[in-house]
């Protein structure tokens, strides 16, 4: 009873934030579409966003890692200034045509507000209510309970899931999901996928592009990364890394001609269902999500990862025998589950999202993504509990073993 209350309270505070920061995002993308001119402010929006984090966020700048660390290392309360700064600052991204995504601001923003709460709690019970918060953020911001539950269990720990928080994380999730949808705030419809019989070259074709999909989020964690070491080694005063970086972006989408790649790119991750896309669609997000969060910009990684791994796989239906619905939606989850080293709650995403009918195939590309991309997720400061194999075992803060 005690959980269910606490479960109750997380749960509504998250669902409520994810739902005023959903209807904004909609606005702020809806107002940048009709203003394609935002997109030359991207620099000063890089510079806002770098002073209010340098100024009054240096604790909370590193997101999502910082909550892990502080479930692995209970420490100090999430100060409640990060949800205003990842909030403010996520909307301004997009506004200015920023690629970047949502669910890092959901998942902070819960995971702070459920902090709040474990003033009251025994120490030891105060990760569990992080993981809820987590949980709560992640359910909330795309409508998946049961992808959203399963998160908050398996993203902190890689190899290992910490079913003690179970209770708290389905309860939570599932709370957030329903406030969500109470303030009349809905979701993107994705096209249920259609059953296909698994064959002997369907299981080749699903095994090749799951590995596909594997590489792709290993390449974009490794940049994004590797971009953010960089900006901090060449330009010393971090509140100009933004600056640069917004740029950057803004001069390569002009070089484009397009803002196909700003934002979340809903439409085209959409439009992958329905045709075969270019190669370079997913390989334009890919840099330009990398260049955008490495250099300081706020958001998160996963609906740009849906895109890329949705645009990849529409692409590989030009190679491997699948539909392209098919294809898109296993790499929509896949890509994901590589980059984040969660296969089993994104494999409930897709059963959440696509329907149950093409499971096997969507099990498939997530298992064998998760296997694909290594140890170098977009999460830092997972730490590693079971190898996915002997030579790949790293502890947190320590280098990656070789491949």
């Amino acid at each position: 009873m005690r959980w269910l209350l606490l479960a109750a309270l997380v749960g509504a505070l998250a669902g409520t934030a994810s739902a005023g920061f959903l209807a904004s995002l909609e606005w702020v993308t809806a107002w940048r579409a009709a203003h394609a001119w935002a997109l030359a402010l991207l620099p000063v929006g890089g510079l806002v966003v770098g002073l209010c984090y340098h100024y009054f966020g240096n604790r909370v700048v590193r997101g999502n890692n910082l909550i892990l660390d502080e479930i692995h290392a209970p420490g100090e309360t999430l100060p409640l200034r990060l949800v205003p700064l990842v909030l403010g600052g996520t909307l301004l991204t997009h506004l200015l045509g920023g690629s970047a995504g949502r669910e890092g601001t959901a998942v902070q923003m819960g995971a702070a507000l459920a902090d709040q709460l474990a003033r009251w709690l025994p120490r030891h019970e105060r990760r569990l209510l992080l993981i809820a918060g987590m949980s709560a953020g992640f359910a909330s911001v795309f409508g998946t309970p049961l992808a959203g539950a399963v998160f908050g269990l398996e993203v902190y720990l890689l190899g290992q899931a910490r079913y003690e928080a179970i209770l708290p994380s389905f309860l939570a999730a599932v709370i957030a999901d329903v406030v969500t949808r109470a303030w009349g705030v809905g979701h993107t419809a994705y096209p249920t996928l259609a059953t296909l019989p698994l064959t002997l070259g369907g299981l080749a074709a699903a095994l090749a592009a799951g590995a596909v999909f594997g590489i792709a989020a290993r390449v974009f964690a490794t940049l994004t990364h590797a971009i953010a070491r960089v900006f901090a080694q060449a330009i010393a005063y971090p509140p100009l890394r933004p600056v640069v970086g917004g740029a950057l972006v803004a001069a390569a989408m002009w070089g484009l001609g397009t803002m196909r790649y700003a934002g979340l790119g809903i439409p085209v991750i959409v439009e992958a269902f329905q045709h075969q896309l270019r190669a370079t669609d997913f390989a334009f997000k890919l840099l330009l999500t990398a260049l955008t969060l490495g250099a300081g910009f706020k958001g998160g990684e996963v609906t740009p990862l849906f895109f890329i791994g949705a645009a990849l796989g529409s692409a590989l239906a030009g190679i491997l025998p699948l539909p392209v619905a098919l294809l898109a939606g296993m790499g929509f989850v896949g890509v994901f589950a590589g980059a984040a080293n969660t296969p089993l709650a994104c494999l409930l995403m897709g059963l959440e999202l696509f329907g149950v009918h093409a499971g096997i195939y969507l099990g498939i590309s997530c298992v064998t993504a998760y296997l694909f991309s290594g140890h170098s997720g977009i999460y830092s400061s997972q730490v590693v509990s079971q190898a996915k194999r002997p030579l790949l075992s790293r502890q947190a803060g320590q280098p990656l073993g070789k491949l």
